[in-house]
């Protein structure tokens, strides 16, 4: 039977593609899978902040088009990238089991290998509003100048001495095999990272029985569970524009253990939270931290990240 795989073209984006191939090649040799590469919206967009441009489907937008329309059966994610809230017509149809979701520190060469050992006024480049704030939190000495681009044009600005320092999720660079270049893995419970992070999804038609009966063999339990807790609690506290908010799930047997947190995009305020639950419950346990964060203040933060980046949607038209 014949199959198309919608991809964006970016390096990271292909090299997931090709994962999910290769294991569907094993698990269903008689499925014949070819590649449709569809660039996106963020793809073509790539000298404006990401908090400017706007967050719904800034990277998946034009995939799931494709999907809807026929051209692909179904297309490959990095699950931080979707929408809490998928088109009409598209599902879920498969997680994969999470890499490691940690963010990483990347040294420029002759600097230091660690956050704290940077010196005051240091350069950190990130495109994320999530690490900006967890970084100043920490370090308000240091400053934070937006970078863009894949993984590779990242590590050679680094390389060129543009920042003193990168912060970029780990998963990106071992699957990239680039490991090499890590100077520090940043943890939890101080460091958490974006919902979804390190895990790679497949999203196809909701009525095509197909494309889910083939993609569904790959969807692993304990990674849905967990990542649908932190997309729940995303969902629960989006405000319709871009801002600075983490989650991690953890599961442990019967359990399920979730951390998060909303910052404000000027004030720097940074709000945590934390909430156990049975793990077949993850949305209930993902909407309560949101709520009970809600409770304690972080509608003001909500605020000021719609009056940081002055819209609801997206601030930049697409070309």
């Amino acid at each position: 039977m014949k199959f198309t795989a919608g991809s964006r073209g970016s390096q990271l984006a292909l090299w997931q593609t090709e994962y999910v191939r290769g294991l569907l090649g094993q698990l269903r040799p008689d499925a014949v899978i070819s590649l449709e590469l569809v660039r996106t919206t963020g793809d073509r967009i790539t000298d404006v902040p990401l908090s400017r441009i706007g967050d719904r489907g800034l990277f998946t937008r034009e995939l799931d088009q494709a999907v809807l329309s026929g051209t692909a059966d179904f297309a490959v994610h990095s699950l931080k990238d979707l929408p809490t809230e998928l088109p009409p017509g598209l599902v879920l149809a498969a997680i994969l089991e999470r890499e490691d979701p940690r963010d990483a520190y990347l040294n420029a060469p002759g600097r230091p290998r660690d956050l704290a050992g940077l010196p005051a006024g240091a350069v950190v480049g990130t495109s994320s509003l999530r690490r900006r704030a967890l970084l100043l939190a920490t370090r308000p000495d240091l400053r934070v100048q937006d970078s863009r681009g894949n993984l590779d044009t990242r590590i050679r600005r680094l390389a060129g001495g543009a920042y003193d320092g990168a912060i970029l999720a780990l998963a990106g660079i071992r699957r990239l095999g680039r490991a090499d270049v890590v100077g520090e893995i940043l943890s939890p419970p101080d460091w958490l990272p974006a919902a979804g992070q390190g895990a790679v999804a497949v999203t196809c038609r909701a009525d095509d029985a197909n494309a889910l009966a083939l993609v569904g063999v790959l969807d692993h339990p304990t990674t849905r569970s967990a990542v649908l807790a932190e997309r729940a609690f995303l969902r629960g506290l989006e405000g319709g524009c871009q801002i600075p908010l983490g989650a991690l799930a953890r599961i442990s047997g019967d359990t399920l253990a979730l951390s998060g947190f909303v910052a404000g995009v000027r004030s720097g305020t940074l709000l945590r939270g934390e909430r156990e639950g049975p793990a077949g419950d993850p949305v209930a346990i993902g909407a309560a931290l949101a709520d009970e964060l809600r409770a304690r203040g972080a509608g003001r933060l909500l605020e000021e990240a719609r009056d940081a980046t002055g819209h609801d949607g997206p601030a930049v038209t697409p070309p």
